[in-house]
């Protein structure tokens, strides 16, 4: 039996010229952990929110054909009428979290659905057990890990034992440990109990191994594509390093996991390599220098005795567990939490001691949704804006934003615009302003691989223009391609600050996927394979 079966089914949004979905005529068995991947802005979202019936009847627009959820119509069904077959976990689960406790989240849903007391105690008591979460039962929800918060959601979602689960981006949040537990709990849930998963993910190489069969939505209303991952993800526009390094040495299938590729590069020269890397960036002058950093939430220590120094012209990765202390650490950078201990100078100045004006002059901070910084309704207004904030000769902001990203429409909203795009406007508002340190905060959460691409570019960019540039991230594949070193905190300490190189390599957490496949040799991208295969060719022959 298909658990979801979308029958010539096309879709487009209130007064949009074209569809977003088209012609799309496919069936997803039961128990099957399905893959749907694409560029951003492809259509993913909007083709899993078919399977509850949030579209059309939650986003308006016009639906032609027809979606089955476990049987159900979805025209005959709205959202709540297949709650009780379709569990929802959202990008953001703690925008959703309606409890207090771990505990009464799991319970509210069964609540919603009229569940009898017995059957909601008996039913959060082996939800708990499954997912490991027994131990946190009676924690408050603002207490947990990012992680943690996101299996408290799976629970809430797979409580009413829902034939079919669906979740949007659920690991771009996350450590890759805490990824791993996600994903551990999700194959349980389809390998024990037959559940069928849909999962929409951008950070293809913590799920590719794991799925059972991939759809690629490839957007403008193209026909999709689905069948066996490595078939799907063989020539995909969107692939993890796993596969691009299969495509670079001809490998077929490609591989999909470590495992498999480290076994097929086995006596490869490849693995004594030595990698060819763009020359470190020259360490200009310091920047930033924070030493003996302590700083708490309440009574809670988030940064212990923290030194770390930002010099112009470099880029620096910040990594760590979810509640490590990284954005703690910067909001004591950008001025915007008092240390309890320690120094903090940035330009000669403690940032936490200026008016928020001033400190503006001296560090430019992009939180992880850069459209928090865009207050207009056209971008040619956000930039004349931020001239008049900053003081500048007018079109600064806009010639920022030319040079960084050509072509971007200036009547444009800056909400239509692509998630690569509004990191670029809020970067040129902030650059008009001149900071000497940049701060960005998950820089690439839901961008697909060309777009990371593209903000790497972007990155050294501004790096080579001066900035000192400081980027948290759980993205080891974006820290191996953009930084010239890597800090991470554990427990609100810093216990590692070097290169890249053999801070990423030797690391069983964050080691890049290329790093995994070829050790010991320390290649960490598929640019860097690609930069010493000509040398290994020529030796062979």
């Amino acid at each position: 039996m298909n658990a979801v079966h979308w029958e010539q089914v096309s879709f487009s949004y209130p007064r949009a010229t074209a569809p977003v979905l088209a012609d799309i005529d496919l069936a997803v068995p039961e128990g099957e952990l399905c893959l749907v991947l694409g560029a951003t802005g492809s259509g993913k979202s909007t083709l899993l929110r078919t399977v509850n019936g949030a579209v059309p009847h939650s986003t308006g627009g016009t639906l032609y054909g027809r979606v089955r959820s476990a049987g159900r119509d979805t025209a005959d069904h709205p959202p709540r009428e297949l709650a009780d077959a379709v569990g929802v976990v959202p990008q953001r689960p703690a925008d959703a979290f309606v409890a207090d406790t771990v505990e009464e989240e799991i319970a509210y849903g069964l609540e919603c659905l009229a569940f009898r007391p017995e059957v909601m105690r008996r039913r959060v008591e082996e939800t708990l057990d499954l997912l490991g979460l027994a131990e946190l039962r009676s924690r408050p929800l603002t207490a947990l890990s990012a992680g943690q918060q996101q299996r408290v959601a799976l629970a809430a979602a797979f409580a009413a034992q829902p034939s079919l689960l669906v979740l949007d981006e659920p690991t771009s949040a996350l450590d890759p440990p805490a990824a791993e537990e996600v994903l551990a709990a999700l194959t349980r849930l389809v390998h024990d109990l037959g559940t069928t998963v849909l999962l929409a993910e951008h950070r293809l190489e913590r799920i590719a191994q794991y799925a059972d069969s991939a759809l690629l939505v490839p957007g403008c209303g193209r026909p999709v594509r689905y069948g066996a991952p490595a078939d799907v993800l063989a020539d995909a526009p969107v692939a993890p390093p796993v596969v691009e390094l299969s495509r670079l040495l001809g490998w077929q299938p490609v591989a999909l996991s470590v495992r498999d590729a480290r076994r097929r590069a086995a006596g490869h020269p490849l693995r004594a390599a030595a990698p060819v890397r763009r020359p470190a960036a020259p360490a200009g002058e310091p920047v930033a220098v924070v030493r003996g950093l302590v700083a708490h939430h309440g009574p809670v220590p988030a940064l212990r005795g923290v030194d770390l120094t930002l010099h112009a012209g470099r880029i620096t990765a910040l990594m760590g567990r979810n509640g490590a202390g990284k954005s703690t650490l910067l909001a004591c950078l950008a001025g915007l939490h008092r240390p309890s201990g320690g120094t903090v100078s940035v330009g000669g100045l403690e940032p936490a001691e200026l008016r928020r004006r001033q400190a503006a002059t001296l560090v430019g901070m992009v939180p992880a949704d850069p459209g928090d910084l865009l207050l207009a309704d056209r971008v040619d207004h956000e930039c004349s804006a931020a001239d008049r904030e900053a003081g500048a000769t007018r079109g600064t902001t806009a010639a920022l934003l030319e040079r960084l990203v050509p072509g971007i429409d200036p009547a444009a909203h800056p909400r239509a615009l692509s998630s690569g795009q509004r990191l670029a406007l809020a970067l040129a508002v902030l650059l008009a302003r001149r900071p000497g340190l940049l701060l960005l905060d998950e820089p690439t959460r839901g961008l697909d691989y060309p777009a990371k691409r593209r903000t790497t570019r972007l990155l050294r960019d501004l790096a080579a223009q001066g900035h000192a540039v400081l980027l948290v991230t759980h993205d080891v594949e974006l820290a191996a391609a953009a930084a010239d070193r890597v800090a991470v905190l554990a427990d609100g300490e810093l216990v590692t600050d070097e290169d890249t190189a053999p801070a990423l390599a030797a690391s069983p957490a964050f080691a890049p996927q290329t790093a995994k496949i070829l050790a010991p040799a320390e290649l960490l991208t598929v640019d860097e394979v690609r930069a010493v295969l000509p040398g290994l060719e020529g030796e062979r022959t």
